[in-house]
């Protein structure tokens, strides 16, 4: 496997190699997974890497992305690897439909196998919450942030994509409300990850994006931005995904220590991970993955 370049020593995650049958064919497969996750028998989660699939050059090789170019057959073959991966099959999977809200679906039965073995009912949904076991929430990334929610009391979890816009908007707050008015979940009983995505020294953003930071953070904004330079054109930023949504984690009353924020950027990885940023747009997707296990 490819060497991966942490942002600090905390060992937040792990990563497991997965071997996936295909016929004569074998697809080694990392699968990133949260530490904190590891003695919950009850939860089934991870984070996917680019390794392991089927597609080639740009999006070589685990592309999970339908939007990006690449050829819709072997999109559906890797979700099919990934889901061999995580050991169900691609009708129990549900995908998002991801565009930047904070808008939090229930997905029950019903909802099983959307976005990958056929048509979704719902759009513009950027999170999922669940009690079912067996269905496994499936959200999309190449930098933004993954949100990671088990309520350790009740067996629910949530799953929810956060990009800046999201994070500004408050995400988690979202995500822990759903799980609270669909299930009746105390904020104090969640276990939260805040998964692989890009880190702060990575993330250079402008004067426009920082305003809404400063504006939604306000005396704790210095935790989210530091100023990179100065230019004719106006201030450069370095924005903290992560940090920000660990205020919004414990502003929605999750304990501190049932926090893990993720020792791994996808920026930093560009040959183990797909990046936005890092590739300039030229890229596959990753997912994340959270299932109650049928145990």
């Amino acid at each position: 496997m490819k060497d991966i370049r942490f942002i600090n020593d905390s060992k937040t995650t792990y990563i497991n190699e997965v071997r996936v049958m295909d016929g004569n064919i074998t697809h080694t497969v990392p699968v990133i997974r949260c530490a904190a996750y590891r003695d919950e028998k009850w939860i089934s989660h991870g984070f996917s890497t680019r390794l392991g699939g089927v597609s080639a050059g740009i999006y070589g090789s685990l592309n999970l992305s339908f939007s990006q170019g690449d050829e819709e057959k072997l999109v559906r073959k890797n979700h099919g690897i990934m889901a061999a991966a995580l050991g169900v099959k691609p009708d129990r999977l549900v995908y998002s439909h991801q565009t930047h809200t904070t808008n939090v679906l229930r997905v029950t039965e019903e909802h099983a196998g959307m976005g990958i073995t056929r048509d979704r009912s719902f759009h513009d949904i950027d999170g999922f919450v669940t009690d079912v076991p067996g269905l496994m929430l499936v959200t999309a990334y190449a930098d933004c942030v993954p949100l990671y929610f088990a309520d350790r009391r009740l067996h629910v979890i949530g799953l929810s994509h956060s990009g800046w816009r999201g994070t500004v908007n408050n995400m988690a707050q979202a995500a822990v409300d759903k799980l609270g008015s669909e299930f009746g979940s105390r904020p104090e009983d969640i276990i939260a990850f805040i998964g692989p995505s890009i880190c702060a020294s990575c993330y250079e953003v402008g004067e426009d994006v920082a305003e809404n930071f400063f504006n939604a953070y306000g005396a704790e904004a210095d935790k989210v931005l530091k100023i990179k330079k100065e230019t004719e054109a106006g201030k450069k930023y370095y924005l903290n995904l992560h940090a920000a949504n660990r205020i919004n984690m414990l502003n929605a009353g999750i304990t501190e220590e049932n926090i893990s924020v993720t020792d791994i950027c996808t920026c930093c990885n560009p040959e183990l991970l797909f990046s936005h940023r890092a590739s300039k747009g030229k890229r596959g997707g990753l997912c994340a993955y959270m299932m109650i296990a049928e145990v």
